[in-house]
């Protein structure tokens, strides 16, 4: 392209520029790009790989000599490129699915710039059918030198499957881990967390021949303690309206984490399957992970105990936009007209749920703390009068308390299953706040009070069922009983 710009002044010469850019300049400057690690570059690559339809990604790290920055290289048995198309593709924006709207990339910006924010050097061999290979290469000192920009020449080893690509980064000077086993182990937790849709699928990556694993932060598939996460609501779909007279789907998903469960693991344990420092939200463009933090939340702050919810947000392409991509495809920047059809609903159910991770915790330490008392029964049961039940009549009761939101006045529920009592005091009930959270709240203080009280509920409970009365009789009776001293309550 030639530029005129015309003279300022009478003896001012018209200045002809016959380029459209610096190219030392510019290759230093998309070398600070802002890839913001080693994965969300190796990222792009990935994605081209998925893109040309690859089943296989293969990944190789390795270093020559202990003083010498590493190699990366990462193979694919994808569709491979024609001359043009290897020509094109480290050429910034030289793609032929410039823009697309209907698969991972877009730009034709992530091979060149994800390569050159990492390595000095990378060359790109491509291959298909009873055709010959072909390599590109672009090397940042050449550049700096003034040689040629981008070099090609028709060589270079053919891989394993019938077609494919290579690419290999050469003098990779900007990678974060000196050592290669933690950079081996934080590319496993990030591309198997960023590429898990892919890789439960069809994909295949490895890493230096061992797989990466899919990692799920809504830990819909994580076992632990015999427990999982579990999705809290139904999944929530968006219409949003492109701005080019179409719209774009977007779909929500919120899963609780099993606070039951998982609360008495310890610290070590609770970071390795991922409860600690993993919560918030988790953004997906075509079924890949664009970023994750805490993400239309309105004016909803993060607390501790939204590390036990997670929030999946994916999108279409088509909206783009509205979600702020760049060319690297980190982070988003939400538009006001997304913000207004997301936040006010999802600030809602993320409050919601720090809610019920609230009381799952007062559960938890109900639980705890009620434990000597049902101990205190069942030991007792034995001198009782039997209460017959159907399958094993006999034999001492095991009691259970529990507190929650009950409806109705009842100061609590109670049922008799498989010779285990259940009591679940109504939290709600004003007799709880009157007379069993205060002796709660002084702990050791008024423990002694509390199981006396406690004691008084469970023989209540059992004396209901032992005089015979039918269901209905007994929650009449405990309902009218929960009702009067609530009545009571009120007027002291």
């Amino acid at each position: 392209m030639r530029i005129d710009q015309t003279a300022v002044a009478a003896d001012t010469r018209p200045v002809e520029h016959d380029r459209l850019l610096d190219a030392p300049n510019f290759i230093r400057a998309i070398r600070d790009s802002g890839y913001v690690s080693l994965a969300s570059a190796l990222a792009e690559l990935i994605d081209n790989a998925i893109q040309a339809e690859a089943t296989m990604i293969d990944i190789g790290i390795r270093r020559d000599d202990p003083r010498a920055f590493p190699t990366i290289t990462v193979e694919d048995n994808g569709i491979g490129m024609n001359g043009n198309e290897l020509m094109a593709c480290l050429q910034f924006g030289g793609s032929s699915r410039f823009d697309s709207r209907h698969s991972i990339g877009r730009y034709g910006m992530g091979l060149p710039a994800a390569s050159l924010s990492q390595a000095r050097r990378v060359e790109v061999t491509a291959w298909q059918a009873a055709g010959p290979v072909r390599t590109v290469s672009l090397d940042v000192d050449e550049v700096m030198s003034g040689a040629p920009v981008l070099q090609a020449h028709e060589d270079g080893v053919r891989g394993v499957s019938a077609s494919g690509c290579r690419v290999t980064w050469i003098g990779c000077d900007r990678i974060e881990y000196r050592r290669l086993a933690w950079l081996d182990r934080a590319l496993r937790r990030d591309l198997g967390q960023m590429f898990r849709r892919f890789l439960l699928d069809t994909t295949v990556v490895r890493i230096n021949g061992e797989e990466v694993l899919p990692i799920d932060p809504m830990m819909l598939m994580t076992q632990e303690n015999g427990a999982s996460a579990h999705l809290a609501f139904d999944p929530l779909h968006y219409e949003i309206d492109t701005g080019r007279g179409s719209t774009g789907m977007v779909t929500i998903r919120f899963a609780m984490l099993p606070v039951h469960a998982w609360h008495s693991l310890d610290k070590a344990a609770k970071r390795r399957i991922g409860v600690v420092g993993h919560g918030g939200v988790s953004i997906l463009r075509a079924g890949r992970e664009i970023a994750r933090g805490w993400h239309l939340m309105g004016g909803k702050r993060k607390e501790n105990y939204d590390d036990w919810w997670r929030c999946e947000i994916e999108f279409a392409p088509e909206l783009d936009e509205h979600f702020g991509i760049t060319v690297n495809k980190q982070g988003v920047r939400p538009s006001p007209t997304l913000r207004e059809a997301l936040e006010p609903d999802l600030e809602s159910l993320a409050r919601l749920l720090n809610g019920r991770v609230r009381q799952a915790f007062e559960q938890v330490k109900f639980e705890a703390a009620v434990e000597g008392s049902c101990r205190i029964a069942a030991a007792a049961d034995a001198d009782l009068p039997v209460i017959h039940t159907a399958g094993r009549a006999h034999g001492a009761l095991a009691y259970r308390f529990a507190a929650r939101p009950l409806a109705g006045d009842s100061m609590f529920e109670l049922t008799l299953a498989q010779r285990h009592l259940d009591v679940t005091l109504n939290s709600d009930h004003t007799g709880f706040g009157a007379l069993y959270r205060p002796l709660q709240d002084m702990g050791d203080v008024g423990a002694s009070l509390r199981t006396s009280l406690e004691l008084l509920l469970l023989s209540f409970a059992r004396s209901a069922i032992t005089v015979g009365l039918s269901d209905c009789d007994r929650r009449d009776l405990v309902q009218t009983w929960g009702a009067t001293y609530g009545r009571m309550l009120q007027h002291t």
